[in-house]
């Protein structure tokens, strides 16, 4: 039986692969299995590169005066941490009214599934840079 996992899960998952944890450990920690976490994090590993670079771009794009990333130390921490700053760029931009303040709450993977259009794991994954406003 196929399970359509959250991205929120994933996410969860290509964060610890970030910090150097395993796919066994951290297929133990979601509950999932061996195969089905190395699957994303190959998956992922394999257009980390050009993750990097758009969401790179989209950080760039959405914030006028970006922090980049620096270098992680791998593609796929590299990838993350532009993931995430690309995601954080979104959330300042897009901040809930004076009355409420605070940055909008989002999650960065939700940010990623929604400008790769859901397909942040396939090959087909690209960021559509072309509409900047809200990417959801």
């Amino acid at each position: 039986m196929r399970r359509a996992d959250t991205v929120a899960v994933i996410g969860a998952a290509l964060v610890r692969a970030a910090q150097g944890v395993g796919h066994r450990r951290i297929a133990c920690w979601l509950g999932r299995s061996e195969a089905t976490v190395r699957g994303w994090l190959r998956r992922f590993r394999m257009r980390a590169g050009p993750l990097r670079e758009a969401f790179t771009a989209l950080l760039c794009a959405v914030d006028a005066d970006p922090a980049l990333p620096a270098p992680a130390g791998t593609v796929v921490a590299d990838a993350v941490a532009a993931v995430l700053a690309a995601a954080g760029a979104v959330a300042r931009r897009w901040s809930v009214p004076p009355s409420q303040p605070g940055p909008l709450v989002v999650s960065p993977w939700l940010v990623a599934s929604a400008v790769t259009s859901g397909r942040l794991l396939t090959s087909l994954s690209t960021v559509d840079l072309a509409n900047t406003g809200r990417p959801w």
